[in-house]
């Protein structure tokens, strides 16, 4: 992964967009990923709309052929979305462009992940995969004193390390 400028300029609105992070891999493929901590209206829209900047970017002068690189948008949010109150156990949402009869994907690569750290509430004991482990990590990082026997692998150690850092004042 490589960090790119997330500071975006949208000429004909004069708009900017401003990704909380913003990465490409070896394959071309662009990550937007955003942390949000209050609810916001229209997030999904913002999310869209963000989306559309790594797609623009791929747009070659004179002859080309369309053919995009993956772009994915990652929302890690402090706040369930309305819509999906009545649903609490779901917490990741994996969204594509499908048919909307079939159910099946139209286009593989346009990818939104919506995470909804308040519905998770798996403990400690009831984490299975690195991924239960992230979502608990992310939820309660600013609680978590040391680290948990469950959570003692060399990417957590690492992400423990820079969180003491991170925490340091100027001084």
């Amino acid at each position: 992964m490589t960090y790119l400028k997330n500071e975006h300029l949208d000429q004909e609105e004069n708009r900017k967009a401003i990704f909380d992070l913003y990465c490409i891999n070896d394959k071309g493929e662009k990550f937007i990923v955003e942390l949000q901590k209050t609810k916001q209206n229209f997030f999904k829209d913002r999310g869209v709309y963000y989306a559309t900047f790594p797609i623009r970017e791929q747009v070659k002068k004179g002859r080309w052929n369309y053919e995009l690189k993956a772009v994915y948008t990652i929302a890690i949010l402090d706040f369930i979305f309305e819509e999906d109150e009545n649903e609490p156990h779901k917490y990741r949402y994996d969204v594509k462009l499908s048919d909307i009869e079939t159910h099946k994907i139209f286009y593989d690569k346009l990818t939104f992940i919506y995470l909804e750290i308040p519905k998770f509430q798996k403990t400690l004991e009831e984490l299975e995969t690195r991924f239960d482990k992230w979502m608990y990590i992310i939820k309660n990082l600013e609680r978590l004193q040391n680290i948990p026997p469950k959570l003692q692998e060399q990417v957590f150690e690492q992400l423990f390390e820079v969180a003491e850092i991170a925490k340091l004042d100027q001084k």
